[in-house]
């Protein structure tokens, strides 16, 4: 690995407490730790195999804040989330084979369409609503198409979960934020361990900024269990836009080309 100035290892620190903050109550996080990564200097690969292991940090804070809350019954969940690690395991195992550009044409669209539903849809709250799906569906289909797309591509993962939980099982908006974390906790796993296998982790800045993570989320899930939907709908939304702008800005997505930019 190629060494790492101070001021570059503060920035990545830096980042990952800030993204560690924002995931765990909107997701997101990889919008402010992959540009990160890559600004440093790390390899494309690399810096997504790096992302993983420090993401792993931030999102098993939040979600270790959310059970302690009360949010999510981890032991209940345990099969749902088995799904959603071997779904990331597979979509990171295929990732260099799998045609992945037209996700990054489609997901600006994806990530705007979910800002409106949150924005725009009225009653939009912690209250659970009626299931447009039956749970066992929900697991076996859902989920681990989700977290299949985490390991393959990953930015918007956490919004994504988030729109099936409140859209589909009818989950409220802290609830869906608590198991949302919980499956991509577990899809991190999944997309980890496959990055690992192929030696695209570099582990010390990994662990470094997973520390970082781990605190920032710690702070973010309290802040979310404290104030709910007051919170978590206005910075969804606001995540949702700031990652279709940056997927947008991203002179190598071939979207600029078609759309003349």
């Amino acid at each position: 690995m190629f060494e790492l100035s101070l001021e570059i290892v503060l920035l990545l620190t830096a980042a990952a407490f800030l993204a560690g903050f924002v995931d765990s109550i909107a997701g997101g996080g990889g919008l402010i730790t992959v540009p990160a990564l890559l600004i440093a200097g790390f390899p494309p690969v690399e810096a997504l195999g790096t992302n993983k292991l420090q993401g792993l940090f931030g999102s098993g804070s939040a979600t270790i804040a959310y059970a302690r809350g009360g949010q999510v019954d981890l032991a209940a969940q345990f099969p749902i989330a088995a799904l959603s690690l071997a779904g990331g395991a597979a979509g990171a195992l295929l990732a260099s084979v799998l045609p992945g550009e037209w996700l990054r044409i489609a997901l600006p669209f994806v990530l705007v369409a979910i800002a409106l539903y949150f924005a725009l849809k009225p009653n939009m709250d912690d209250v659970d609503r009626a299931r447009r799906m039956p749970p066992l569906v929900f697991a076996l289909t859902i989920v681990p198409l989700i977290g299949f797309y985490d390991g393959v591509f990953g930015p918007g993962t956490g919004s994504l979960f988030m729109l099936a939980f409140v859209s589909l099982a009818g989950y409220g908006l802290l609830k869906a934020t608590a198991h949302t974390k919980l499956l991509n906790f577990a899809s991190n796993v999944g997309g980890f361990a496959a990055f690992s296998l192929v030696g695209a982790v570099s582990w010390k800045i990994g662990l470094l900024m997973g520390v970082a993570q781990f605190v920032g989320a710690r702070v973010g899930a309290g802040l979310a269990i404290r104030n709910g939907a007051r919170i978590i709908r206005p910075l969804l939304v606001i995540t949702c836009v700031a990652l279709a702008a940056r997927l947008l800005a991203d002179p190598t997505n071939s979207i600029r080309t078609h759309l003349g930019f």
